[in-house]
């Protein structure tokens, strides 16, 4: 490093330790300075542990994001035909609306430019689930990306490494010092991500309940609020629904196994809660970016979807007439009683999950496409003693002791409550426009 820098990092740290508000010029040389290499790890973790302490204000928030954005390139979409509408979700457990949202609102007049990512401890990665289709390859180049746009108006692959390089430094430094939580990191991450993506409407799904990031609702309200505000802030029209994750949703858990019921999504059928959770979404995203165009639901029926859906897999060296891998061993879990399943504990479905097999406790290690967990029941429904409750897949047997250990009292089967029903967070438990 030459020259002398503009501030020193202890004088950045100590100003947050001590509750002040950094200034936009602290802000824009620490995000710099980390990038390159002039501000140690340590000294970016003492700031991010004083920000998850002290907080930051909107105008901090946002700042911060700026600068991570600025870390990198901008993409342009400009060139495209029809307006850019991108879903974001916080993740959760059988969360696979990706893969039937971004075709469906494509084949409704939208171009949907979905950077996603991977999977990391329970919560299961969109690029790792299509990843279990023969050929399909989710790293593009930006132009690869551009044709497949144009072809298919939808695209689904990962961010390339010039996109908020910042961020992937401090996403891997949150990790490993337990800054996680902190809603300014969160939503600068997600957001600076979105916004460097050239979208020019983004949709936020925000997970709230048992198997979501942000289990409390009052919390994922305020991270939803923090990133509507960032992205209108610049200029993108943003707005996030605020949605259930006390209970997986659909009927699976895992890769190759969320992509077959994600094609039964697509060919017209698949369980409702998915269903319904697509067409909202693809309504909002359709609205989001001025689109009056067919209705997804429409589109489901006529077979338009599945289309897409097929050319964008196809566009992407995959082959969506292939098999999806199957898991070598399985191993069914029965209920112990009969009665009404009156809840099932979605977190633990999900940690099993990543147990099997299914999702990495490190970057880099890889997955096995068949794993996960068939789901054969949901709260409120009937079970019988003795009839299947999940099934378990996995290639290595030896993986079943640990994931029916965490599955132990995640389900509890008792009589109907006297109001007639169980109760559960619903679907949809807000909606934020500003």
């Amino acid at each position: 490093m030459s020259g002398v820098e503009a501030f020193s990092a202890v004088e950045v740290i100590a100003a947050k330790r001590d509750r002040h508000e950094l200034s936009d010029p602290q802000i824009d040389w620490i995000i710099d300075a980390y990038t390159r290499g002039a501000v140690a790890d340590e000294q970016m973790s003492a700031l991010l542990m004083a920000i998850l302490l002290n907080g930051m204000n909107s105008h901090e928030i946002s700042r911060w994001t700026d600068a991570m954005i600025k870390s990198g390139e901008r993409m342009n979409w400009s060139m495209l035909d029809r307006p850019t509408v991108d879903k974001h979700s916080t993740g959760g457990v059988g969360d696979k609306i990706t893969l039937p949202l971004a075709p469906l609102v494509a084949a409704c007049g939208g171009a949907v430019p979905q950077l996603s990512g991977r999977g990391l401890g329970h919560t299961g990665g969109t690029l790792d689930k299509l990843e279990s289709i023969p050929g399909w390859r989710a790293s593009l180049s930006n132009d690869e990306m551009l044709a497949v746009l144009k072809d298919c108006g939808a695209v689904i692959c990962a961010a390339g490494a010039g996109l908020a390089p910042a961020d992937k430094k401090l996403y891997a430094l949150r990790d490993v010092t337990a800054t996680v939580e902190a809603i300014p990191l969160i939503a600068s991450s997600i957001m600076s991500k979105k916004i460097a993506e050239g979208t020019a409407a983004l949709v936020l799904d925000v997970k709230t309940g048992g198997g979501a990031f942000m289990s409390d609702p009052d919390r994922a309200r305020e991270l939803a609020r923090t990133m509507v505000n960032l992205g209108k802030r610049a200029g993108v029209n943003t707005r996030a629904l605020v949605t259930a994750m006390d209970v997986p949703l659909g009927l699976t858990a895992g890769n190759a196994l969320e992509v077959r019921e994600s094609v039964e999504v697509l060919a017209g059928g698949g369980p409702a809660d998915i269903v319904e959770l697509t067409l909202i979404l693809a309504r909002e995203m359709l609205d989001a970016a001025g689109i009056r165009g067919k209705d997804p639901e429409t589109a489901l029926r006529d077979g338009s979807a599945m289309d897409t859906w097929r050319r964008m897999i196809k566009a992407q060296g995959g082959d969506p007439d292939a098999a999806l891998p199957v898991a070598k061993e399985s191993v069914v879990v029965s209920a112990e009683a009969s009665g009404t399943m009156l809840s099932m504990d979605a977190m633990k479905v999900g940690v099993a999950t990543w147990r099997l097999g299914a999702g990495r406790s490190r970057q880099g290690e890889t997955v096995q496409a068949g794993a996960g967990i068939e789901i054969h029941n949901k709260p409120g429904e009937e079970v019988t003693k003795g009839s299947p409750i999940y099934t378990l897949h996995t290639d290595t047997p030896e993986r079943f002791a640990r994931a029916l250990e965490i599955l132990t009292n995640s389900v509890v089967i008792g009589p109907m409550p006297a109001s007639g029903k169980v109760e559960r967070l619903p679907l949809i438990v807000d909606r934020i426009v500003d």
